[in-house]
C-alpha cells in the first residue's frame, strides 16, 4: 500500500475549481453561450477514434470560459466511457515541486505499483511515499508519468486535463511538456487550459492552440438575457461597453447593477469596471455573518481545493455558515468540500481583510498541517513579516526536499523566502546564492539574476556575489547573449581572482566556453592570460584542462592529450566531469576517447538521472565523426527538443547544426538546409561563430550532394575571413578538405591554396592527425595534376584515420579517382570498394552513387549495391531494433530511451515491414547482416 504523501490530498473526481465561467455552470450563465464552435472542436477531439496523441492548449483571459469548456469536455469523455484525469493549478501550491503532477495522479497512484522498479521509485520519491530513492531523478519521474498513462490508456483512450496551468508548479509542467513531447501512438488527449498572458514553458509551441477571444455582439446580449435579473436601457450598454466581450465581467456586471437597482433600472454613476470586480465581491463579504467571513478567510488563506475540509480545519460542507456564502454566489459545493466560484472571488476575501487577520489564518493552518510540512512552512512564512529564524529553517528544509525530488523551482522560490526571513545578512546572502543556483535549473535568466543582484547587496564576501553572478552567466551562456555573458563572466573571474576565490577558476572555465561559442580571439587571449595568473592547483586538474583545451585546442594538444587517458580515469565514473573530459577529448581529436567517454558517461547519466543539456553538442559532433550517425542524429533531436522547451537558443542551434551536418550527408538536402536554417535563426552569427561556420558547413555538404559546387565552395569559404583567416579557431579548419574538393570543381585552386597553405602554417606543429589528414587531402586535390599521391598517401598513412571513416573513405575516393585519371585502375578498385563499403554502411547516398559511377568507370558493376533497409531506418527506429535484437523488452527499450512501451511497440510494427521480417527473432539476423 502507498503511505500518506507529502502533498494534501487531491480530489481528481470531484476537482473543486473556482470556475472561469460565464455564470454558476448551467445556471445564469449558460450551459457556453457563444462558443459553440470552440465546443464542437473540443468534442472532435474527445471523441475520435484514438489511435494517437492529442495535445490541445486552450487559452484566453480570466473570465474567458476555459474552465467551462474544460469541464464540458471532460464530462464528455466520462460519458463515453473514457478514463479522465485532473488536475487544476493554484497559486499557492505553484511553489511546491510535483503537487500539480500529484493532484493529477494521486486517483490512480495505485497502479503506480505495474512501473519497473526504478521508474516507480523516484515517482514515489518525488511525491515523498514509499521507499523512494534518496534523489530521484527528473527524467525518470517524467519517463514513469509516460509509462503510466500509457498503461491507463491501454483499456481506453484516456483524457487528460490541466486547468490553471499557469500556476502549475514548474517539475510537474516540464514533467507534462516531456509527456506531450513522447507521446506518439499513445491514445491520451492531453487538455491544458491557460490564462493567455501567462508563459507556459514546454507547452508554449509546436502544439494545436485554442484561444477564446471575446464573445461577439449576439453572444453577449444573449448571456445577459439568461441572467435571474437582464439589464435593460442604459445600464445594458454600458455593461456591454465596459464588459468588451469577456463573460465573467458581463456576468458580474449584470449582478452588480441588479443589487445596485433591483428594480432593474437605470442606476446612476458609473458601473464597476472589469478591474475593479474584485471590489463586488468584497461589498458582498462585508455583510455576511462572522462564523462566514471566517470560514471564508480559511478558504481564501488554504487555497486548497483538494484538501479534504476536516484536515483544515473549515466548516463542512453542509455546515451552516457556507450557506449565506453560497447564496451570495461566493462559493460552490463540489462533492464533499466547498470551493470559491472564481479565483477573483479568493483573491477579494482575502484582500479585504486586515493583515492580522490574515497572520491569524495562515497560523491556524499550520497548526493543522503539522503532519505537511512544505506546506505548513509556507504558511507560517505567509503569516511572517519580519525575520524569525524558525521558519527560515523550515523553508530551508522544504527547498532541500524539492531540490531532492528535481522540483528546482520549487527549491530556488523557498529559499528565496528562507533568506527574506533570515535574521543573519550572511545567512541571506548564502541562501539567496544557493537560490540563484537551484534558479540556473529554472531556465529563468531574468530570476537568476535578480537573486544575484540581491546577493550583491547583501553581502561582503567577495565568494559568494561571485557564485551567484557565476549562476547568472552560466544560464546566459546558453542563450544567445554571448558578448553580455562573456562581459559578465570576465568580471566574475576578474573580482574572485583578485580575491584569491576559487571561484575563479569556475568562472573562467564558464568564460571559456562562451569564448568557445563566440570564437572570439581577444575572449581566447583573455581566457590564456588569466589562466596563467591563477596558481595551479593538482586537485582541479581536470578543470583546468578543460579551459585550456577550449581556449587553445591545437597549442594545448600536445600537453593534454597523454594525461587525457588518466584524467578521465580519475573521474571516479563521475557523469559530470566523464561528460567534461569527453568534450575535451572531442575537442583535441581523441575521437575515439571521447565517443567511449561518451557511452560511459551516458551510461552513468542514466543510472542516476537525465542526460545535462551540455551533452547534446559535442556528443552529437562525436558521435557523427566517428560514423554513428543514427546516435548523432538521436542526441541532437533530444537536446533540440530539450533548448527548445527552455528557451535556450544556441543549445538548440548547435544540435540543429549537428542533424543538418548527417541530413545533408544522407542525402536529405531539403531536411539539411532547413534544420541549418533553423540554427541560423537562432543566433548572432557574429556572437556564435562555431554554430555559424557548423550550419555553413551542413549546407555546403547539401550543395556537394547535388553537385551544385559553386554554391558549395561560397559555403565553405565563409568559414574563413577573407583574407583567409579562420572564423572560428577550431571548427573553421574542419572544412579545409571540403574547401578543396568543391574548389576544384569550381574553378577556384588558387584562392582555396592560400586559405589551405595559411591555415597550415597558423597551425604548425600543434595539429592533430584528423586535421592533418584534412589538409593533405586538400593538398592532394589542388596539386598539379600529376603531383597529388604523396599527399594522399600521407593522408591516409596515420592508422588513427580511422576514428573518422566518413573522411577517410572520401580519401580513398578521391585517391581512386586520381589513379583512375592516371590510368592506374586496378590500383583504384580496392580503394573505391572500401570507400563504398564505408558509403554504405553510413548511408551515405550520394557518395555511394558517386563511388558506384567510379566502380563502373573502374570496369566493376555496383548498381546492385544499394543501402540496406536498416539504413532507411529513422534515428530512433535504428535505435529500437538494435536494443530490440539484443533482447531488450519494449518496457526496458522505452526505460533506455524515454518513450512509452506502447511506442516502442508501435515503432516496430511499422519496421518489421521495412525490414522485410515477421518476427522479433529475426532482428538479430538483421543487425548481424547490416554492414
Amino acid at each position: 500500500m502507498i503511505g500518506e504523501s507529502a502533498f494534501p490530498g487531491a480530489s481528481v473526481e470531484n476537482p473543486a475549481k473556482a470556475r472561469e465561467s460565464q455564470g454558476s455552470g448551467p445556471g445564469p450563465g449558460g450551459p457556453a453561450v457563444g462558443r459553440d464552435t470552440e465546443i464542437a472542436h473540443l468534442f472532435q477531439l474527445v471523441d475520435a477514434d484514438q489511435t494517437h496523441s492529442e495535445v490541445l492548449i486552450l487559452t484566453g483571459d480570466p473570465g474567458a470560459g476555459k474552465s467551462m469548456l474544460l469541464d464540458i469536455a471532460a464530462d464528455r469523455a466520462a460519458s463515453a466511457g473514457r478514463r479522465v484525469l485532473r488536475a487544476v493549478g493554484s497559486e499557492s501550491e505553484a511553489n511546491l515541486g510535483f503537487a500539480g503532477l500529484h493532484q493529477l495522479l494521486r486517483p490512480v497512484l495505485d497502479e503506480v505499483e505495474s512501473l519497473p522498479s526504478r521508474q516507480r521509485s523516484a515517482l514515489l520519491g518525488a511525491f515523498g511515499l514509499g521507499e523512494a530513492a534518496e534523489t530521484p531523478d527528473a527524467m525518470l519521474v517524467d519517463l514513469a508519468v509516460l509509462t503510466l498513462l500509457s498503461e491507463l490508456a491501454e483499456p481506453a483512450p484516456l483524457l487528460v486535463v490541466v486547468d490553471d496551468a499557469q500556476w502549475i508548479d514548474r517539475a510537474s509542467l516540464d514533467a507534462l511538456s516531456f509527456v506531450a513531447r513522447r507521446m506518439d501512438s499513445e491514445p491520451v488527449t492531453l487538455l491544458v487550459g491557460v490564462r493567455a498572458a501567462d508563459p507556459l514553458p514546454g507547452l508554449d509551441k509546436g502544439y494545436q492552440r485554442l484561444t477564446l477571444g471575446p464573445l461577439g455582439p449576439e453572444a453577449a446580449n444573449r448571456l445577459l438575457d439568461l441572467q435571474a435579473a437582464p439589464p435593460g436601457g442604459r445600464t445594458r450598454m454600458r455593461i456591454l461597453e465596459q464588459a468588451v466581450g469577456n463573460p465573467l465581467a458581463l456576468v458580474e456586471l449584470s449582478r452588480a447593477a441588479a443589487l445596485r437597482d433591483p428594480a432593474g433600472g437605470t442606476a446612476e454613476g458609473p458601473l464597476p469596471v472589469t478591474d475593479r470586480l474584485e471590489r463586488i465581491y468584497a461589498g458582498q463579504v462585508a455583510d455576511l455573518p462572522e462564523p462566514t467571513r471566517r470560514a471564508l478567510l480559511l478558504l481564501a488563506a488554504a487555497d486548497a481545493a483538494d484538501a479534504s475540509a476536516a484536515s483544515l480545519g473549515l466548516p463542512e460542507a453542509d455546515d451552516k455558515a457556507w450557506l449565506p456564502a453560497e447564496q451570495a454566489g461566493l462559493v460552490r459545493q463540489g462533492g464533499p468540500g466547498v470551493s470559491f466560484r472564481h479565483p477573483l472571488i479568493r483573491s477579494a476575501v482575502y484582500h479585504s481583510e486586515s493583515f492580522e487577520a490574515r497572520r491569524e489564518a495562515h497560523l491556524a493552518l499550520a497548526e493543522r498541517l503539522r503532519g505537511e510540512p512544505d506546506r505548513r512552512a509556507w504558511h507560517l512564512a505567509a503569516a511572517t513579516l519580519h525575520p524569525h529564524e524558525g521558519v527560515s529553517a523550515a523553508l530551508r528544509e522544504t527547498a532541500d526536499r524539492a531540490r531532492r525530488r528535481g522540483g528546482y523551482a520549487a527549491a530556488a522560490a523557498a529559499l528565496e523566502r528562507a533568506a527574506e526571513l533570515s535574521p543573519h545578512r550572511e545567512d541571506r546572502a548564502r541562501l539567496l546564492t544557493d537560490a540563484a543556483a537551484m534558479a540556473v535549473f529554472t531556465g529563468r535568466l531574468t530570476w537568476v539574476e535578480h537573486l544575484a543582484a540581491q546577493v550583491r547587496t547583501s553581502t561582503d564576501d567577495p565568494s559568494l556575489v561571485s557564485s551567484a553572478w557565476l549562476a547568472s552567466g552560466e544560464l546566459m551562456a546558453m542563450t544567445q547573449q554571448h558578448a553580455k555573458a562573456f562581459a559578465l563572466l570576465s568580471r566574475v573571474t576578474d573580482e574572485a581572482a583578485a580575491a584569491q576565490s576559487s571561484v575563479a577558476l569556475d568562472a573562467l572555465a564558464a568564460a571559456a566556453v562562451v569564448g568557445y561559442y563566440s570564437g572570439e580571439d581577444s575572449q581566447r587571449r583573455w581566457t590564456q592570460d588569466v589562466l596563467a595568473r591563477i596558481p595551479d592547483d593538482p586537485s582541479r586538474a581536470a578543470l583546468r584542462a578543460w579551459v585550456l583545451a577550449i581556449s587553445d585546442p591545437s597549442s594545448s594538444r600536445a600537453q593534454l592529450a597523454p594525461v587525457l587517458p588518466g584524467l578521465i580515469a580519475g573521474t571516479e565514473n563521475d557523469p559530470g566531469w566523464l561528460t567534461a573530459l569527453a568534450i575535451v577529448a572531442w575537442i583535441l581529436d581523441e575521437t575515439a576517447l571521447a565517443v567511449r567517454t561518451f557511452d560511459e558517461a551516458f551510461d552513468r547519466w542514466q543510472a542516476r538521472g537525465p542526460l545535462p543539456d551540455g551533452l547534446g553538442g559535442a556528443a552529437g559532433w562525436a558521435y557523427l565523426e566517428q560514423g554513428r550517425w543514427a546516435q548523432a542524429r538521436k542526441v541532437s533531436t533530444d537536446i533540440a527538443d530539450v533548448a527548445s522547451v527552455s528557451g535556450l537558443d544556441h543549445a538548440e542551434a548547435c544540435a540543429c547544426a549537428t542533424d543538418a551536418t548527417v541530413l545533408a550527408l544522407q542525402g536529405d538536402q531539403a531536411g539539411a538546409r532547413e534544420r541549418a536554417g533553423r540554427a541560423l535563426a537562432l543566433v548572432d552569427p557574429v556572437e556564435s561563430r562555431s554554430i555559424a561556420v557548423s550550419a555553413r558547413r551542413a549546407l555546403g555538404l547539401a550543395a556537394v550532394a547535388e553537385g551544385d559546387y559553386d554554391t558549395a565552395y561560397e559555403q565553405f569559404r565563409s568559414a574563413f575571413t577573407g583574407n583567409g583567416d579562420p572564423v572560428h579557431y577550431h571548427v573553421s579548419y574542419t572544412v579545409l578538405a571540403e574547401l578543396a574538393a568543391a574548389a576544384t570543381r569550381s574553378g577556384r585552386r588558387e584562392d582555396a591554396s592560400e586559405v589551405l597553405e595559411r591555415s597550415a602554417r597558423r597551425l604548425g606543429d600543434g595539429m592533430s592527425p584528423r586535421i592533418a589528414a584534412l589538409i593533405n587531402r586538400g593538398r592532394a586535390l589542388l596539386a598539379d595534376p600529376g603531383a597529388g599521391e604523396p599527399y594522399f598517401r600521407a593522408a591516409l598513412a596515420d592508422s588513427t584515420g580511422e576514428q573518422w571513416p566518413f573522411e577517410q573513405a572520401q580519401t580513398r575516393l578521391d585517391y581512386a579517382e586520381w589513379l583512375r585519371r592516371q590510368r592506374r585502375i586496378t590500383e583504384a578498385r580496392p580503394l573505391l570498394t572500401a570507400a563504398l563499403e564505408t558509403f554504405q554502411r553510413l548511408g551515405a547516398r550520394p557518395w555511394v552513387a558517386r563511388t558506384q559511377a567510379e566502380l563502373r568507370a573502374a570496369g566493376i558493376e555496383a548498381s546492385t549495391v544499394v543501402p540496406s533497409a536498416f539504413a532507411e531506418l529513422s534515428p530512433q527506429q535504428q535505435q529500437i531494433v538494435q536494443l530490440a535484437a539484443r533482447g531488450l523488452t519494449n518496457r526496458e527499450i522505452g526505460e533506455r530511451l524515454f518513450l512509452s512501451p506502447r511506442t516502442v511497440g508501435s515503432h516496430l510494427y511499422r519496421v518489421f515491414p521495412k525490414l522485410g521480417i515477421t518476427a522479433r527473432s529475426q532482428l538479430r539476423d538483421i543487425i548481424e547482416s547490416t554492414p
